[in-house]
């Protein structure tokens, strides 16, 4: 089944960012498919949207991953964007008090996830007819710089930076267009911690503004919006008082 209306996949869709910037594509009349480890907290996203795909998903698992962009070809025929977004906090802690099952673990998620997405999304862009497509990485401020104690968490962010490099490179022959956005404290439910005090580079702990999630979603449609001829890169949006420029 072919169709003139945008189609995207959104992981992590089941909350936080994915879900915010996943109704914000089905208002801007996007066909969504929303991704992530729970059933019923993807229905929740959807909330009766009749554009709205659910399908239970593990980014870990090659076969899971498949069986997602399977799904959106068999529905809709094609698939315009991927915001590439399911992601975890990870470990806490200096190295040497990271078990190596709980650093994978952030990994498998992180990086391996967002590749086995990429790749599945790569594929069907690549062999529809018209070829072509565009794939946002959710990267963060971490692929810039660390916070204390987060080794797993800030080395697969800067993967992901090498990720979307390679992406758009790669995509070029192919009109498959690859960026990056970089998020600093949105006000999400992983984020709430934030207000009662976060550890700085200095030692101290103190609390950290944020901002309303909502000018992400601005921001990832603004990127998706464009032709395929034009991309943004790399796009940082951040609460403007947050402890990252001059960070430390």
């Amino acid at each position: 089944m072919t169709t003139n209306t945008r189609t995207a996949v959104v992981t992590g869709a089941g909350s936080g960012i994915g879900r915010v910037v996943a109704r914000a594509l089905l208002e801007a009349k996007y066909q969504v498919a929303l991704a992530g480890r729970r059933e019923d907290a993807l229905a929740a996203t959807a909330d009766g949207h009749s554009e709205a795909l659910v399908v239970r998903t593990d980014v870990t698992d090659e076969d899971s991953v498949a069986a997602l962009f399977e799904a959106v070809r068999d529905r809709w025929g094609r698939l315009d964007l991927l915001f590439n977004n399911a992601g975890t906090f990870g470990p806490s802690g200096p190295p040497d008090e990271v078990s190596v099952d709980e650093w994978r673990t952030c990994v498998n998620t992180n990086l391996t996830g967002s590749f086995l997405c990429a790749r599945e999304a790569f594929g069907l862009m690549r062999r529809q007819d018209p070829a072509g497509g565009r794939i946002i990485n959710n990267g963060s401020i971490s692929a810039h710089v660390p916070r204390p104690g987060s080794a797993g968490y800030t080395s697969t962010k800067h993967a992901i930076t090498g990720l979307t490099k390679s992406l758009s490179l790669d995509g070029r022959p192919f009109g498959i267009a690859c960026g990056q956005i970089d998020i600093g404290n949105a006000a999400t439910d992983m984020t709430e911690r934030m207000s009662r005090g976060v550890p700085q580079a200095d030692g101290s702990v103190r609390p950290e503004p944020t901002f309303d999630t909502r000018h992400v979603a601005e921001a990832v449609l603004f990127m998706a919006g464009l032709p395929l001829s034009a991309n943004v890169q790399f796009l940082t949006v951040a609460a403007t008082g947050m402890p990252w420029i001059g960070r430390g």
